[in-house]
């Protein structure tokens, strides 16, 4: 018993170290600006929305998005990467998969998208999509209906659930350029901020600190 108690005591430890994520100061990175990508559905009506996604439901099933958690550091504490859109919402940068389209790979593509220099299309790019480092899955939610509040687990009520979200960390270099689209802004939030915050940014985005307590994060200033 004393040998395995050992044992234990000294995996804890490298666990521990493995669960650790490298955070570095927001000076690091350069921004710039990207012209906006056209928008077909800019008029489209809340009924038209639902039709569309009913339509794509019948065709393709579940709908998954997937979303990146970027981590920064600020006076000495972590913040994380929003995109803001049209001075009003806030959103994790990611989006929806292609039909058949693998987690990591969409996530690779739409965080270039998002963040890079590439529009969607040019995304595809090898070369571009392996500059990021896509970590863990650190949470799932699921919504009932297309237009329905998410909820982090499966309630036994939803017979047939029209999106699955799932949050990746992002394990960001010393340093890198972000390219974002003219009608967006790339914010750093802290994360005091955003806890239990789900009336300004909503139940996926509020639950973040939750989702990172398991990591040690090493906050790392100039």
């Amino acid at each position: 018993m004393g040998l395995e108690m050992e044992a234990v005591a000294a995996a804890a430890p490298a666990a521990a170290r493995e669960q650790g994520v490298e955070i570095y100061p927001l000076s690091r990175y350069y921004f710039g600006a990207k012209d906006a990508a056209a928008a077909p559905r800019g008029l489209e009506t809340a009924a038209d929305r639902a039709l569309r996604l009913k339509a794509n439901f019948a065709a393709n099933g579940l709908r998954t998005s997937v979303h990146g958690v970027l981590l920064v550091e600020l006076f000495d504490h972590p913040h994380v990467l929003l995109l803001q859109v049209r001075n009003s919402s806030f959103v994790l940068p990611g989006g929806r998969l292609r039909p058949g389209e693998e987690d990591v790979q969409g996530l690779k593509r739409k965080l270039s998208s998002k963040l890079s220099v590439l529009d969607d299309g040019e995304a595809d790019a090898e070369e571009e999509e392996d500059d990021w480092q896509v970590g863990e899955c650190i949470g799932m939610w699921w919504r009932s209906e297309f237009e329905a509040i998410p909820f982090p687990y499966m309630p036994p009520s939803f017979r047939a659930p029209k999106e699955c979200i799932k949050l990746f960390l992002i394990r960001l270099p010393v340093s890198r350029q972000f390219v974002v689209p003219r009608n967006m802004k790339l914010l750093a939030v802290p994360l005091s901020q955003i806890h239990n915050n789900a009336q300004v940014y909503g139940p996926v985005i509020s639950g973040i600190p939750n989702l990172l307590s398991k990591f040690s994060l090493n906050v790392i200033s100039d």
